[in-house]
């Protein structure tokens, strides 16, 4: 696998808050999501255009999906939805593929149950491990799996190993056991990753590389303290004081938006609070 290929990334998005149209989200920001999937800034690529998805919570526990293979900049149907859909959590994802193949059900955001999961990153040499990691899938969540990517692979670990219970230990677990097992078969440095989940109610996010050199990952501000620092900007005084972002990269230019998220680090997104914590991979 070529240095080119193995930098590839994608982009992603994980918005809480009042509720919120998803066009206003996905597409008239001045760094958008459908923006970034022709012009990304910060990934290794400028293009993330092998597909997207977009899940969202309505009135029940069990989001909704819309995925298409279609880049994001040139789907109608991405443009007819989100004029009409309005969500208090989103997770939105726009991808490049690592080498598995472009179709709907290797799309992120991933579902099970109310639960959502998206991952920028790859576990390395994926099909030299992939046999390993399937098979330590409890026999309840491994029919449920419907791609082959590592992503959705590494979700179903997450869940065997307790995401529905406790999410942070669960994730640490889970890549810790990638580690373990890339590193049986001489990887180096088994896992990079950006991922977010999600059960409706509270975002977990987390900045990871088993080298130390993450994908890049950001939160928003305090809207209050934005409004009072740009009161000419009228989105933002159309958010509520609790909505937070955790993108890939930024939205936009504004001054004092952004924080990025430190290396190695998780973060929880309850309500309009924040709470950062270190992380650090679990022996399985």
């Amino acid at each position: 696998m070529s240095f080119r290929r193995v930098m590839i990334m994608c982009r992603w998005l994980a918005y809480s808050g009042s509720p919120v149209n998803l066009e206003d989200l996905l597409f008239r920001p001045v760094r958008s999501l459908v923006m970034q999937s022709k012009h990304s800034r910060l990934g290794a690529e400028e293009m993330n255009g092998d597909g997207f998805g977009v899940g969202w919570y309505s009135r029940g526990p069990r989001p909704g999906l819309f995925h298409s293979t279609h880049p994001a900049w040139n789907d109608r149907n991405l443009r007819e939805l989100s004029a009409l859909a309005w969500s208090e959590r989103v997770f939105a994802h726009i991808r490049a593929s690592t080498g598995s193949a472009v179709q709907e059900t290797n799309c992120h955001p991933f579902r099970h149950e109310r639960w959502l999961w998206m991952h920028n990153g790859m576990i390395s040499d994926f099909p030299r491990v992939k046999r390993d990691l399937a098979v330590a899938v409890a026999p309840e969540f491994f029919p449920l799996i419907e791609g082959s990517t590592d992503s959705e692979l590494f979700f179903y670990l997450a869940l065997t190993f307790g995401l529905e219970d406790d999410p942070a230990p669960a994730v640490a677990t889970a890549v810790g056991f990638i580690e373990e097992t890339g590193r049986r078969h001489g990887i180096e440095h088994p896992v990079q990753m950006t991922v977010a989940t999600t059960d409706g109610d509270t975002t977990w996010a987390f900045r990871y590389s088993t080298e130390g050199r993450s994908r890049s990952l950001f939160y928003s501000r305090d809207v209050s303290a934005l409004r009072a620092l740009h009161p000419e900007n009228p989105q933002l005084q159309r958010l509520s004081p609790d909505a937070r972002l955790v993108v890939s990269e930024p939205l936009g230019d504004l001054e004092g938006a952004w924080q990025e998220v430190p290396e190695s680090t998780f973060l929880a997104v309850r309500g309009g609070g924040i709470e950062l914590a270190p992380f650090t991979p679990v022996a399985a």
